[in-house]
């Protein structure tokens, strides 16, 4: 499904002061992202492709850890859990029966699950940063600065210091919008969720 391909990898309107390009902007977004060393809730994923038709609508659990760990569970009717233990990413479908493993790639530009769980310091390195604010609504604005990337556009925001949505927009104009809810930041998580166990019988491919 596309969320989880993307991994592999609310548009907010408000009147806002000017779009800040610059330092500013990428160290307002590194203080954000660095506070949150874990992050669990819920989320729902609407995927639209270039003329605004609905593709797809899921829903499913998250939590994060950084550097770099994260348990992504979608929902059944199209039930699909991802798994990164910092090094390696599992992919498992229960319908096929089919767990794909390969290595995680660390490029944020690749991995968009890297920029709630991996080293921020790094931000700077792969994105040109804009932001603007709205009261307790800070929207970032983030553009890949290397052209092999799964998306062209991708939008961060955060409502009183907590991840509220993203949004992602490939070179054709399709686009992912993520939103979190009953985020929870900080609370110890058991490492162990990170770890993925091969279920008896399944398909196993290595890429």
């Amino acid at each position: 499904m596309r969320l989880i391909r993307l991994l592999l990898i609310a548009v907010l309107g408000f009147a806002t002061i000017p779009a800040l390009a610059d330092q500013g902007s990428v160290q307002r977004l590194t203080d954000l992202l660095g506070k949150a060393q874990t992050i669990g809730g819920r989320f729902s994923q609407l995927t639209l492709d270039g003329s605004g038709t609905q593709l797809q609508e899921t829903s499913g659990e998250m939590i994060l850890k950084r550097p770099g760990l994260f348990r992504w569970h979608t929902d059944a009717p199209m039930e699909q859990l991802l798994v990164s233990n910092g090094e390696k990413v599992w992919l498992y479908d229960p319908d096929l029966e089919q767990v794909t493993i390969q290595n995680l790639d660390q490029r944020l530009t690749h991995t968009p699950a890297l920029l709630l769980s991996g080293d921020v310091s790094k931000i700077s390195d792969n994105f040109e940063i804009s932001h603007k604010e709205a009261g307790d609504v800070v929207d970032f604005t983030l553009k890949p600065k290397a052209r092999d990337t799964l998306f062209d556009n991708l939008r961060l925001s955060f409502r009183k210091g907590v991840i509220n949505d993203m949004q992602l927009i490939d070179s054709v104009g399709q686009r992912t919008n993520i939103l979190f809810f009953g985020v929870k930041m900080n609370e110890p998580v058991d490492a162990g969720q990170f770890d993925f166990k091969i279920p008896e019988g399944a398909d196993v491919i290595q890429e």
